[in-house]
């Protein structure tokens, strides 16, 4: 039997860009998870936050956490699968590297959210309070902005590459992690799923530079409208794309998905 796999970011894609709320697709969410509709998070956020979106939900989701770094809840679909595969290192350890082999020069240019004041970093994530707490407490990336220009940051990203990291580019910050992925943890979260359901098809959502190897790697690539790239950047074959913003405009790429799988 068929089985559907939903992997989808949430800031921006899933949660409404500026207030993070779903309220106006909850039902919709429910109705899909009804129909034995499996839908992940796969998203740059925290265990803690993704564990507050499960609760907002009201339903105990598997899902990726800190762009592809840890997968948890494999369990809740089959009791034979992992409860937790944990992808990365350490921050420390990263942080380490990236001390010893990047330029002073550039890594002055590195702001850590870590080491600014909570005004700063409020303002940054749009958080507050618990939230912001939430979003701040990782284990295995390290959020930081960039004060140099494009010939630096792109330096940077290659030095970064060539000792064994990663940079990831979302909305608001850039996230210093392991050589993982969203794409990679959807490929091994699939490998797994498939131990047990043969018959697969994956659906993967995003708005931003991050989620592109992601969408890359599904059946049925969904991007939900984000102003800050044109569509001639993103060479995916096949894309579902909606002008809505988010949350109704992953209910819209979402319909469009399931009704071609429908239709094969």
């Amino acid at each position: 039997m068929l089985k559907t796999l939903i992997f989808t970011d949430l800031d921006g894609s899933l949660l409404d860009r500026d207030t993070f709320k779903f309220d106006e697709i909850k039902d919709y969410l429910k109705k899909l998870l009804s129909k034995d509709i499996f839908i992940i998070p796969n998203t740059s956020k925290t265990e803690k936050e993704i564990l507050e979106f499960n609760n907002e939900l009201g339903s105990n989701l598997p899902y990726i956490s800190e762009n592809g770094a840890a997968i948890n809840g494999l369990d809740l679909l089959n009791s034979n699968l992992p409860k937790e595969l944990i992808l990365s290192r350490d921050k420390d350890n990263l942080i380490n590297i990236f001390k010893k082999t990047v330029p002073e020069n550039l890594q002055n240019k590195c702001k850590w959210l870590s080491e600014m004041n909570k005004k700063k970093q409020s303002l940054i994530f749009g958080l507050e309070d618990e939230k912001l707490k939430m979003a701040l407490d990782r284990k295995y990336t390290i959020p930081f902005i960039f004060e140099g220009n494009k010939n630096e940051k792109n330096r940077l990203f290659k030095i970064v590459k060539n000792n064994g990291l990663a940079l990831q580019e979302g909305g608001r910050v850039i996230n210093l992690t392991d050589k993982v992925n969203k794409a990679k943890a959807l490929q091994v979260f699939v490998r797994f799923f498939k131990k047990n359901n043969k018959e697969v098809k994956t659906i993967a959502v995003g708005d931003n530079y991050n989620d592109l190897d992601m969408l890359k790697t599904c059946d049925f690539p969904c991007l939900v409208f984000n102003d800050k790239f044109t569509l001639d950047e993103i060479p995916i074959k096949n894309l579902i794309i909606t002008n809505k913003p988010s949350p109704l405009g992953w209910a819209d790429v979402i319909k469009m998905a399931l009704a071609k799988i429908n239709k094969n």
